[in-house]
């Protein structure tokens, strides 16, 4: 990772690393808040049953088809003036969404916020690579910046359902309103002042169009799946004109000097691995979240407030698994960290498949399986980051945690799509006990699926191709590199930190 000059020449505000943490708990929240107080929002605003569920798809729509193009224009643009622009963007359409009349003005006002978390997101892990310079201080940022990910997502269904018995449906969206407030007032003190832009830097329009709408394409098509099947024409329509447009976008990207994503970028093995540990981690543990709320109230028959604190355990795993990572990442290296955690993770919710019953209780059903798979996930953030953004120059970035986070989001909403379809397929029994054991063959597909990430990601973190350009040192003739001397761990010279790997 190649560090901006400010980590050599001043120390970050103190109150730069909040502002980063917000941005990283209210992007969560707010996928989560919103989904207990749906049925309240359905009657105060008569929404019909189908276009209830556009008041959370409409904000993965946006967010997740927009995250390459808002870490891209963070490189191009600058990060604070994204960053602030984002933070105006997502409290404004927080406002309209609390005072909206209709159903199509809640729809557009989260469409809009989708779209301010889409900048959002990506430059405060950006922000945090390039500040804080490589070792513990990284380690701790990137460890607050996965937890406050974890608690935004948990905290987001216990505060949707305190929220909205306490203070009605509105509240909800409203909340974000002060919050955001306050960080757009600390962001411009607190956010280091963006560095000279080349007058060259432009935005690769074609590519940033290819994959907003194949990524926008594709969790619309998923979306879609769960309505009409995987076959209807209604979705597998949707789904193939995705699979065309991010096809055209990779094309697009070797024929652009200065391209939306730089595909070189997945030939370095830690960045690879995080990619594709970061798809299998979320198609896996977002589904298990979506199934344990439905479990708590369908068949356990907890309330709104109450399914929302059972999953604190969750949370307070991930807060230690943060802590044991800070601490253990730069001994055992990112990929044996991904490997372990992710392994305890998908052991977490195998424990929910083996677990879950019509009669299950919740000591063995839901904290048990909660506080493993919280710990195991936990362990995974500060690796995850280090990873994604290992021996990536300071201009890009922001294309790398555009990346990530487009992989989290998308990897959710496939996950999400695949395992609605395999608990609809083993709901043979009818009533609880076929909920439960739809549920059951879920959670074991989505323990397959954090444990193939870790497994990947153990294999491909130790794939180090030649270290990625940076604007210390120019592109290399071919024939170059092998004429250039490399140093070896016996010849006593020094190695260039600036392009070294994590173990």
């Amino acid at each position: 990772m190649v560090d901006s000059p400010m980590n050599s020449r001043s120390l970050p505000s103190r109150w730069l690393l909040p502002v980063l943490l917000t941005v990283q708990f209210l992007v969560s929240l707010d996928v989560s808040v919103v989904n207990v107080a749906l049925p309240d929002i359905g009657r105060g605003l008569g929404f019909g049953a189908e276009s209830l569920a556009w008041v959370v798809n409409a904000y993965a729509l946006t967010f997740g088809g927009l995250l390459m193009l808002g870490g891209r224009l963070a490189d191009v643009a600058g990060r604070r003036r994204v960053l602030v622009a984002g933070f105006a963007v997502f409290g404004v359409a927080s406002l309209a969404g609390g005072l909206a009349q209709t159903p199509g003005q809640l729809i557009a006002a989260r469409a809009v916020q989708g779209v301010g978390a889409a900048a959002l997101a990506p430059v405060a892990l950006a922000l945090v690579t390039v500040t804080y310079a490589a070792g513990p201080a990284r380690s701790r940022a990137l460890g607050l910046w996965g937890a406050a990910g974890a608690a935004g997502g948990a905290v987001g269904v216990l505060a949707g359902g305190l929220l909205t018995d306490w203070a009605g449906w509105r509240s909800v969206m409203l909340v974000n309103v002060p919050v955001v407030a306050a960080a757009l007032a600390l962001a411009r003190p607190a956010v280091p002042a963006d560095a000279p832009r080349s007058s060259g830097s432009r935005l690769d329009l074609a590519g940033a169009l290819l994959v907003t709408a194949g990524t926008a394409l594709l969790v619309f098509g998923l979306v879609r799946t769960e309505t009409y099947g995987w076959t209807a024409w209604q979705s597998a329509g949707v789904l193939a004109a995705a699979a065309v447009s991010l096809a055209a976008f990779a094309v697009t990207e070797t024929r652009v000097r200065q391209p939306l994503l730089r595909l070189g970028l997945l030939a370095r093995g830690p960045v690879l691995a995080a990619n594709v540990f970061a798809l299998l981690m979320s198609a896996g543990q977002f589904a298990a979240f979506y199934f344990t709320s439905l479990y708590l109230q369908q068949v356990l028959g907890y309330g709104p407030t109450a399914a929302g604190s059972a999953f604190l355990p969750f949370c307070a795993g991930v807060v230690a698994g943060t802590v044991i990572a800070t601490r253990a990442t730069a001994r055992l290296g990112a990929g044996t960290l991904l490997t372990a955690g992710g392994l305890l993770g998908a052991a977490g919710i195998a424990l929910f498949a083996a677990t879950v019953a019509v009669d299950g209780g919740f000591l063995l059903s839901v904290l048990l399986p909660s506080a493993v798979a919280g710990v195991g996930i936990g362990m995974c953030f500060v690796p995850l980051g280090t990873a994604a953004t290992d021996g990536v120059a300071g201009e890009e970035t922001g294309m790398a945690s555009g990346l990530l986070n487009s992989s989290r989001q998308v990897g959710g909403a496939v996950g999400l799509g695949v395992l609605v379809t395999v608990a609809a397929a083993h709901d043979g029994a009818g009533g609880r006990q076929g909920l439960v054991e739809g549920y059951a063959a879920a959670y074991w597909v989505s323990a397959a699926l954090l444990a193939a990430g870790a497994l990947a990601a153990g294999a491909l973190h130790g794939k180090h191709p030649r270290p990625a350009k940076t604007p210390m040192e120019p592109e290399l003739t071919p024939g170059a590199a092998d004429r250039r001397k490399k140093p070896s761990a016996d010849s006593g010279e020094d190695v260039d930190p600036a392009v070294s790997h994590s173990t």
